[in-house]
């Protein structure tokens, strides 16, 4: 399946071990289109038999058929019952599991450079678009086939003249359903990409709530929203207009149609051409079967190879900013990590780091200083595996950096941001991410991380909130410290962590990170606390993105320099 270009692999998810149920729709389909043929001929033999025709079934005949015919419609039913919901249903949770699945196997530098409305479009209103028009209508389309085939079959028994007559007046309903049917997918694409957007302006103007109300900004973010609100459901006002054109001209068309078979077939019984009432109303019962798949069949394809187009975009959205192919492994972080000569730019020509050489030994913590702008949080970033559009070498245990798995690579470090991501879920989970872990393991890392009087207060299934709403901000960080000590990383990165929280709470989460002894920790700081700083085992200060300063707090200060300057300032 790897081999596979992604778009069939969404594709294969509404059949993998579904193809027993997906048979016993097909079946309740074809048994739906055989019964609708069933009930014309009853509808006729019943005509024949009240207009006295010769040779019609008796009423009492026809009576225990009609019953025969209503218990086969409800076991139909019940067959349509029991197996189309369970196809649609593992179908639709297949092909959302598969792409989100898919989606985390991205590197964190690959899914930062997309936009999360796409996924978030795709996953919602995409998805619900492509099950009711590419799985609802395959069913419908073998129901519509049957009954197609079966009625021109049934007509061509009973009259070939009617049938040719038929035939011939379908060709209206045909073109008429051929010049609009199209105009389906191109809206259907539209009304898609303007729901991206409007997703992403709603996440937008949820996430920065706190902002918009702090800058009295309600009116001005109303009508953002207003105007995406408006330019979605214009473009659904559109495509819907196109729908009941569509079926408006069919239906037309097909009436026309109808009415004309019904003429000549009136006019064919009157003058003894060999017809009979039932059999001209059969075959006018019988052509709402040809007409109905011939007008609605181009919408029925364009629906279908819009809803293909969604999954090809999801699929194109999946194969964006491929992960590195790095293939070496790294078990654990023995030496260090050292950076010779690495530059690096977010744009062409512009680089925000200049020839950074330093090194940072296994086991040790450090301390990244600097003023706004010069390169801290960069610097980081390019040691997450941000980015490999670097200069120079980044070198973990003298394996370069570009050259190790993801997969490896996140198993030995963690980080943590200056905004801690909390689950609504319990406070456990949210520290175990959801797996297992022996309860002494979980123990420890616990009161390592200090959250020891946090959980006797609230207990551990106590529920964070969305976003972790529930939690302050110095909890939320040592939930975070408590993720990468049960992870057991070897490497813990740590970005302005104390940036948002108050002086008490910032010096005390700086405290916990520095009493986790036996992992390297590199920690991006504003904070100049001459009792913390003195606890790193190494300073690396950086101004216009270039290393001023390397070495201890008493080393730094002893040089009166750039360091010397920015402590003297801070306090």
């Amino acid at each position: 399946m790897k081999n596979r270009p992604l778009k069939k692999q969404l594709i294969s998810q509404f059949y993998y071990k579904n193809i027993p149920v997906l048979c016993l729709a097909v079946f309740s389909a074809l048994v739906s289109g055989t019964l609708n043929l069933i009930l014309s001929w009853i509808i006729r033999q019943l005509i024949d038999a009240a207009s006295g025709v010769q040779g019609a079934l008796p009423l009492g005949v026809l009576a225990k058929i009609t019953g025969g015919f209503l218990l086969l419609c409800i076991a139909a039913f019940l067959l349509d019952y029991i197996s189309v919901p369970f196809y649609i249903r593992r179908a639709m949770r297949q092909y959302k599991d598969f792409a989100f699945q898919k989606l985390t196997e991205k590197s964190i530098s690959s899914f930062r450079d997309e936009s999360t409305a796409t996924y978030l479009s795709a996953l919602t209103n995409d998805a619900t678009s492509i099950e009711a028009n590419y799985l609802d209508q395959q069913l419908s389309l073998i129901t519509k086939t049957v009954t197609f085939l079966g009625a021109l079959g049934l007509m061509l028994w009973y009259s070939p003249l009617m049938t040719a007559i038929a035939v011939g007046v379908t060709v209206l309903p045909l073109i008429a359903s051929l010049l609009t049917g199209s105009k389906l997918e191109a809206a259907e694409k539209k009304v898609s990409e303007r729901n991206k957007d409007f997703t992403a302006a709603l996440n937008d103007c949820l996430s920065g709530f706190s902002v918009v109300k702090s800058f009295k900004a309600e009116k001005e973010i109303f009508k953002l929203f207003a105007a995406n609100n408006q330019a979605l459901e214009g473009e659904k006002f559109g495509k819907r207009r196109i729908k009941i054109i569509v079926g408006m001209i069919g239906a037309v068309a097909g009436i026309c149609a109808q009415l004309g078979v019904f003429l000549i077939g009136a006019w064919l019984a009157l003058s003894g051409r060999g017809l009979t009432a039932g059999t001209v109303i059969m075959f006018v019962n019988l052509m709402n079967f040809m007409i109905q798949p011939i007008a609605e069949l181009p919408g029925l394809l364009a629906s279908r190879k819009a809803a293909r187009g969604l999954i090809d975009k999801l699929a194109s959205a999946l194969e964006k900013n491929p992960t590195s192919a790095g293939s070496s492994d790294i078990s654990a972080l023995k030496k260090g990590i050292r950076l010779e000569n690495v530059s690096f730019g977010y744009e062409e020509g512009k680089d925000v780091l200049h020839n950074v050489s330093a090194t940072f030994e296994a086991g040790k913590a450090y301390a990244i200083v600097g003023g706004s702008g010069s390169g801290k949080s960069t610097l980081l970033h390019l040691l997450m595996a941000g980015s490999a559009d670097y200069k120079g070498d980044i070198l973990f245990d003298d394996t370069e950096l570009r050259s190790i798995s993801a997969e490896s690579l996140y198993a030995l470090l963690s980080a943590i941001q200056q905004n801690v991501f909390v689950f609504n879920a319990s406070i456990r989970d949210n520290v175990t991410m959801f797996r297992d872990f022996p309860q002494k393991e979980l123990d420890t890392a616990i009161r390592r991380a200090h959250l020891n009087e946090f959980l006797a207060e609230r207990g551990e299934n106590y529920l964070c909130g969305e976003n972790g709403k529930g939690l302050s901000g110095g909890e939320k960080q040592r939930i975070s410290i408590a993720r990468s000590l049960l992870k057991k990383s070897d490497l813990l990165l740590a970005d302005e962590v104390t940036a948002s929280l108050d002086a008490q709470t910032a010096y005390q989460v700086t405290s916990d990170i520095l009493d986790l002894n036996g992992i390297t920790r590199i920690v991006v700081t504003h904070t100049l606390e001459e009792p913390l700083l003195r606890r790193y085992d190494g300073i690396v200060v950086l101004k216009d993105g270039r290393i001023a300063e390397n070495g201890s707090f008493d080393e730094l200060m002893a040089a009166k320099g750039y360091f010397h300057a920015l402590f003297t300032v801070a306090q």
